[in-house]
């Protein structure tokens, strides 16, 4: 990835939502937001890519609460962009904070991990891969 094309630390590159019922609350930001929802397979199940009318963009997603997402609260998540997410994570635990997620594997996307913060906000942190 081209450093013109990689994101800057402390941007937002994604939000999404975990749900116990994702094709339910697809179906709601369909009619409130106007997104068309694009299934994304998950093996057995499918969640939802949240496309920007009349275009394959998404612009959020929506997760059934499963496999990877089973242990996230119902809200919107956003992810932050880190420029390391080892030293995000030490940051993160020596400032009170907690690691709920990961780090894992995001493909050949990157590494991301979920963390709470000391007042108990949750937010998802996200490396790029090089």
């Amino acid at each position: 990835m081209a450093d013109s094309e990689r994101p800057r630390p402390g941007s937002t590159v994604w939000v999404d939502l975990t749900v116990d019922d994702a094709e339910g609350m697809s179906e709601f930001y369909t009619r409130v937001v106007g997104f068309e929802p694009a299934p994304a397979n998950m093996g057995d199940y499918d969640d939802f890519n949240m496309n920007i009318a009349g275009t394959d963009e998404p612009g959020a997603g929506i997760c059934h609460r499963r496999g990877n997402n089973a242990d996230l609260p119902a809200q919107w998540m956003v992810y932050f962009v880190v420029a390391d997410l080892g030293a995000s994570v030490a940051a993160c635990n020596e400032g009170g904070g907690e690691i709920i997620v990961g780090p894992k594997g995001m493909g050949d996307h990157g590494r991301y991990c979920v963390i709470r913060d000391p007042a108990g906000a949750v937010a998802a942190l996200f490396q790029p891969a090089d």
